[in-house]
């Protein structure tokens, strides 16, 4: 028993719910009002972008000087100091020698001074992008002669639906017009 009461109740909540549109519709209808003026409106919107640029820096080349030009010098300078003194000298002129070869040796195998390359350097930043984007429609109408004006998000072409409401004025809920 208590069951069907229960489904009773929910039963007619659920009538109530998807009626209530139908019973409040009874004082309004739909009509069409004559449009206008419509008047698109924009906004500005911000898109940010990453914007780079590359630039090229000379820069210098780093020397790399290997060790066969000195080892070189240094016994082509020895041999030939040998080849120059006799006895104790010999053994200083061949030191001497090898000295001057090795700094000889060194100078030549050394790349010229004066060489470059162009290194890419990329800076980027972020910059403003603004784009101007549709935010809806400004919508002058005419119903019964008064005019209106909406908001839309839609261009409602010349005829603009609407929803008009009839409700009694004045608090007595009578119209002093009707005879009795």
């Amino acid at each position: 028993m208590k069951t069907n009461m229960k489904l009773s109740a929910l039963v007619a909540g659920f009538a109530l719910a998807f009626n209530a549109p139908a019973l409040l519709a009874g004082n309004s209808f739909e009509d069409y009002a004559k449009v206008t003026e419509v008047t698109p409106e924009y906004e500005k919107v911000n898109y940010p972008r990453k914007e780079c640029v590359s630039e090229y820096v000379p820069e210098r080349v780093p020397q790399r000087g290997s060790m066969a030009g000195p080892l070189i010098g240094g016994i082509a300078g020895g041999i030939l100091g040998a080849q120059v003194g006799k006895g104790n000298g010999r053994v200083a002129s061949s030191a001497a020698g090898a000295a001057i070869g090795a700094i000889v040796g060194d100078r030549l195998s050394q790349r010229p001074a004066d060489e470059y390359y162009e290194r890419e350097v990329r800076r980027c930043r972020m910059v403003d992008h603004w784009e101007k984007r549709l935010a809806g429609y400004r919508v002058a109408y005419v119903y019964q002669g008064h005019e209106y004006e909406t908001f839309l998000s839609y261009d409602p072409g010349p005829r603009l639906p609407v929803r008009v409401s009839v409700a009694p004025l004045g608090g007595s809920g009578r119209d002093d017009n009707w005879d009795e």
